[in-house]
């Protein structure tokens, strides 16, 4: 089973959930802490060993592409100074990986725009990371995806319980139990599916590892839920017609950025964790729970 070098990384939505954040700025460079949400996704995908990167892109997202490119006003600036600490934060992202970028023309879903990833892919299984989804590097959920897919072959996708009253805010999974502990066969996928209609409580994140098979997939599928060509749809035509899709059940770690209230608790939840912020930023927060004034002006 060849190993997967590729990854795709679909950043054409246009952020309305933090408007007026996001009318000029991209939703992916919002910061997390102190680096972009976009970052940490693609980190994890150079942790196993996924260094040939393609972006998806649509209008005004050119702040991501000057974010992993070369500042040399700014290296020369902080060079000057001495501050080797935050030049070595500027160099590493421009050296995290080879990124390629390619324009989704029209807005016409997340099955279209891996789709648009097809020239740049190839013949070859890749993975696909959504920007909004943020996983924790103590719980290397690509790993284990990968090691499904040696397995097993065909396509994997990760998969998390959630709460059914939710269920339809996700695409969900009917699965079997085969392999034991969190490794299940998919047997079909229903997109956003209507209240109480769930085939399980077992709802798709955004991290996959598909084959390339998908692809003439996506060119037959026709707009589905909200109008948009789902990916969802397709991977559920595959598994259909009997090509192999396993899910990984995740219990791990999982910010997602997507939504105000979850954003807000990814930034604590990374900055508690934090050698050189937590300790202090923790202290604080103590103290504003506890509404105690003197810890806050401390």
């Amino acid at each position: 089973m060849s190993e997967i070098t590729k990854a795709v990384i679909p950043v054409a939505g246009l952020g309305t959930r933090f408007l007026p954040a996001t009318k000029a700025t991209p939703k992916e460079m919002l910061p997390v802490v102190d680096k972009p949400a976009i970052q940490y996704v693609v980190e994890e995908a150079v942790s196993v060993g996924m260094r040939d990167i393609l972006m998806v892109t649509g209008r005004n997202k050119r702040a991501l592409e000057d974010h992993f490119d070369r500042n040399c006003e700014l290296e020369l600036a902080l060079e000057k100074k001495g501050d080797t600490e935050r030049l070595a934060a500027v160099h590493a992202s421009t050296e995290l990986a080879d990124i390629h970028y390619t324009r989704q023309r029209d807005p016409r879903g997340l099955g279209h725009a891996v789709l648009c990833a097809a020239p740049h892919v190839g013949d070859e299984p890749f993975a696909v990371l959504l920007g909004d989804d943020l996983i924790d590097p103590r719980d290397p959920l690509l790993a284990q995806m990968q090691q499904v897919r040696r397995r097993h072959g065909g396509s994997v996708v990760a998969l998390m319980a959630v709460d059914p009253a939710r269920s339809h805010l996700y695409g969900c999974a009917a699965v079997q139990r085969e392999h034991g502990g969190d490794i299940v066969r998919v047997t079909d996928l229903v997109e956003k599916p209507a209240p109480g209609t769930a085939p399980s409580d077992l709802a798709v994140i955004g991290r996959y590892i598909l084959d390339p098979a998908v692809f003439p997939v996506l060119r037959r599928t026709p707009p589905g839920r909200g109008g948009e060509i789902q990916l969802t749809d397709a991977i559920r035509t595959l598994a259909l017609q009997g090509h192999p899709v396993h899910g990984v059940v995740f219990s791990g770690r999982r910010y997602d950025t997507g939504d105000r209230a979850d954003y807000l608790r990814a930034v604590v939840r990374i900055a508690a964790d934090r050698d050189d912020l937590g300790p202090g930023f923790v202290e604080w927060l103590h103290g504003f729970l506890a509404g105690d004034r003197a810890a806050l002006t401390a």
